[in-house]
């Protein structure tokens, strides 16, 4: 899948106020994150890397020990197994993250996602 066609990729809410498309390779996975106003992603760590920009919005963005707003356009860079956390500050939030190895969580979840049809 060269291209991909983000309405056509399966929809997950890790937590509430956050949904999330997922498309993968082989080693390397793209996460469409769009975060409601005042949602948060917990405080957690794994072991992948992970890089990403904020796209729109603003968040509260805690990454090991340091804490700061940034602003859309901002760009991270996450080492395996350091701590973050990030909040939609201010309104909703756009982040376009990239993990490598893939998240087998997250595309374990992808394709458990049966699309329903309208009736």
């Amino acid at each position: 899948m060269p291209f991909v066609d983000l309405e056509s990729c399966p929809v997950i809410e890790p937590v509430p106020g956050c949904r999330m498309r997922t498309p993968f390779g082989e080693n390397m996975m793209l996460s469409y994150l769009e975060m409601e106003a005042g949602a948060e992603i917990p405080l957690h760590h794994h072991p992948h890397e992970q890089g990403g920009m904020l796209l729109t919005g603003r968040l509260q963005f805690q990454l090991g020990d340091e804490t700061r707003i940034v602003e859309a356009g901002s760009m991270f860079l996450i080492p395996p197994n350091v701590p973050h956390r990030v909040v939609a500050f201010d309104g909703p939030a756009t982040v376009l993250d990239v993990f490598s190895p893939i998240r087998e969580d997250y595309a374990e979840l992808a394709n458990r996602y049966i699309p329903t049809t309208g009736s």
